[in-house]
């Protein structure tokens, strides 16, 4: 039996989605700890987004294998699993899926969101979800940044840690920035997103917004595929994991 999982998770006290052997908390760790303890033996789950320390999730998805003899029905241990998860992750769905199918490589796209506190306001109760701006940003000008990043790419320049003998091409299929009542809102939808990729293009619009750097810049970062040209890492509190596409 493969199970397909729905997690939503707080991301601000974990070290991230990865189970690392020992670095604290994380939420794979959490997850596969219970599911050892229901199962009698060791559950190693694969999780379609690896999001960072402080990042959180409206709806990652994992799965993993047991035996045929071991299956339960589905509702049956999303019960069992919120019993014992912190009130900080949750499971809001599980489901018997093919056997082949794998929540990270049958993925065919990601949305993210990145919530932004704009300057002259703020929000106690929203500091651990958002970034706080300390001064005005001109909205117009990272919309138009955002165009040059929209199409395939090699985003080598948007991000940490790139694999020597992996691809650093990618699509972006949506950017699109909007102002609620109390944020700003910027929300991204690619196949794929390679190391704080997200976060590093939420820092260049942000120094696009404060007239740091022009709008016409972006496709010169493109090109230059260094690290360095792009802009600062935007902290990992604001991005949430909104959505993840399969076929």
């Amino acid at each position: 039996m493969n199970y397909r999982m729905q997690i939503q998770y707080d991301g601000a006290r974990y070290r991230g989605w990865q189970r690392q052997a020992a670095a604290g908390d994380t939420i794979q760790g959490k997850l596969e700890a219970i599911l050892t303890r229901r199962f009698g033996r060791n559950i190693e789950i694969d999780g379609a987004s690896r999001t960072d320390a402080g990042v959180h999730a409206l709806a990652q998805i994992a799965n993993f294998h047991v035996a045929d003899d071991e299956a339960v029905e589905p509702e049956e241990l999303q019960k069992y699993i919120n019993q014992y998860l912190p009130e900080d992750i949750a499971v809001t769905g599980v489901v018997a899926a093919g056997e082949r199918f794998h929540s990270r490589l049958n993925a065919t796209g990601k949305t993210y969101e990145y919530h932004l506190i704009p300057y002259g306001t703020y929000d106690v109760f929203a500091r651990k979800y958002a970034w706080q701006m300390t001064e005005p940003l001109d909205i117009e000008a990272m919309r138009e940044a955002a165009g040059h990043v929209l199409g395939s790419h090699d985003f080598r320049g948007f991000c940490t840690k790139a694999a020597k003998k992996k691809s650093t091409i990618r699509t972006i299929r949506l950017l699109e920035i909007y102002e609620t009542k109390n944020e700003i809102v910027i929300e991204i939808t690619g196949n794929g997103f390679l190391y704080n990729m997200v976060r590093i293009l939420v820092g260049t619009l942000v120094e696009v917004g404060m007239g740091l750097r022009k709008a016409d810049d972006i496709p010169t970062i493109l090109e230059k595929k260094e690290r360095r040209y792009a802009g600062e890492t935007a902290p990992a509190c604001g991005l949430f994991l909104k959505q993840i596409y399969y076929e």
